[in-house]
Formats: C-alpha cells, sequence, structure tokens
C-alpha cells in the first residue's frame, strides 16, 4: 500500500481518540541497524516550540527505550480496529523474546529514517527534540501509588512532526 504524505497541521483526527482509545505503536531504529516498536495508549499531540509536536512515554524497563536512546527519529502509527490484536501483541511481548513483526503479521515500511507499517492508517515521523525521565517523587501520591508502585518510570520523549502519511 503506497504512503501519501500530508502536512501534519491538516490531520483532522480527535488525538483523544487515536492515542487512548484506539492506541499506537511507538517504533524507533532503522530496518537496516534493527528496530523496535511498542503498543502505547498515553501520549499527547499538540504544537509546541511553534511546531506540531508529540509527546509520549516509554517505560525504562521496555526493550524500546535503547532505541528511543539510539535515534533521532521515531514515529507514531495509527490502526484501524482490524488491526487491535496486532496491537494487543505488541504491547504485551517484548521484542527482546520474540520477532514481532513476524508475530503480529505486519510488514514494515522505511519513512524518512523511521520505521512505519503498511497496514497503518496514519504515520506521523518525529524527529526526537526532549527527552527527559519522569520523577515519581514529583509525582501526586495517588498516581504514585496507582501506576508506579513497582518504580518503573516512564521517560518522557518530546518529537517535532516532520511528517505525516496516510
Amino acid at each position: 500500500m503506497e504512503k501519501i504524505k500530508i502536512n501534519p497541521e491538516a490531520l483532522a483526527e480527535n488525538p483523544f481518540e487515536l492515542i487512548g482509545k484506539d492506541w499506537f505503536l511507538l517504533t524507533a531504529g532503522t530496518q537496516e541497524q534493527g528496530f523496535n516498536f511498542m503498543t502505547c495508549s498515553w501520549g499527547q499531540m499538540g504544537v509546541l516550540w511553534n511546531k506540531p509536536s508529540v509527546t509520549c512515554y516509554v517505560r525504562h524497563s521496555r526493550h524500546t527505550l535503547g532505541f528511543m536512546e539510539q535515534q533521532d527519529i521515531f514515529t507514531l502509527s495509527f490502526f484501524g480496529q482490524e488491526q487491535r490484536k496486532a496491537l494487543g501483541f505488541a504491547g504485551s511481548h517484548s521484542g527482546r523474546d520474540c520477532d514481532k513483526v513476524a508475530e503480529t503479521g505486519l510488514h514494515p515500511v522505511a519513512l524518512e529514517g523511521g520505521i512505519g507499517f503498511a497496514e497503518a492508517k496514519l504515520t506521523l515521523v518525529c524527529k526526537k527534540r526532549f527527552a527527559a525521565d519522569l520523577r515519581i517523587a514529583d509525582m501526586p501520591e495517588d498516581v504514585a501509588a496507582q501506576f508506579y508502585a513497582d518504580h518503573d518510570a516512564h521517560r518522557m520523549f518530546i518529537g517535532e512532526i516532520i511528517a505525516a502519511y496516510l
């Protein structure tokens, strides 16, 4: 399936639906050097530093974190409900232990230095602009207790959206 490049500012999708309900695959790395992807349901989309931007979060325990730290480009790929099972698998299995591409049946495609998927209805290609650890000690007690009882904090990544593909 051929991807059509659009201006990121032309997106009409609801970010609450895309991120929180539909989920997305966060992918970092290259086909040549290797890559990994994980399912996410937390994140933000908007404008930061006068640029269309996304914020995503990766726990320190996740295999994807090393790829995010090593690369300047990452992607967010959004899918229809027909890929829900693949996203469920990608979110519950580690690329350390299995071949997620083979297991999910998704088809990686190179997009501007990043990896998207042929089956994605939308892929955002992002340039990493900032990363920082979330400090559990600075969080409200109820948030820390509910989401970080195991002390496995997230690293926050802010990316400038440099391309969007349908």
